[in-house]
């Protein structure tokens, strides 16, 4: 399996200035589903995923947001990213293995949206 069970191949990713209140909003407005939720030493939430419906949102708290994030799960990552990156986009960070399990890298396209190109490795 290349992907967490039950998660779909493309997740939109969102940057936001307080996640905590896109949570609380998606929970009451949409009835999400908090899958997974990490926060740093301070209690800011860096990264989580909640589920809405058949559908996966992440999205991570960091100053200087928004920027539109787009997670794709792949079989062949490296593939996957030799392709965009043939295509012209930038490279913003090369596929090596992460500490979430993932082996993951990203690209930007033309239009300043990050494209997350990952396959599950190991946990989940």
């Amino acid at each position: 399996m290349y992907k967490p069970h039950g998660y779909p191949d493309l997740s939109a990713y969102l940057v936001v200035a307080d996640a905590q209140a896109t949570l609380d909003f998606a929970a009451r407005a949409f009835g999400a589903e908090l899958l997974r939720c990490f926060r740093d030493e301070e209690g800011v939430i860096r990264h989580a995923e909640l589920r809405i419906g058949d559908s996966v949102v992440m999205l991570g708290q960091m100053p200087g947001g928004p920027e539109a994030h787009l997670h794709l799960y792949v079989a062949d990552p490296d593939a996957v990213q030799a392709r965009a990156l043939a295509a012209g986009v930038a490279e913003v960070a090369p596929q090596e293995l992460k500490p979430d399990g993932d082996r993951r890298g990203g690209v930007r396209d033309a239009n300043g949206t990050t494209w997350w190109i990952a396959r599950q490795e190991a946990g989940g």
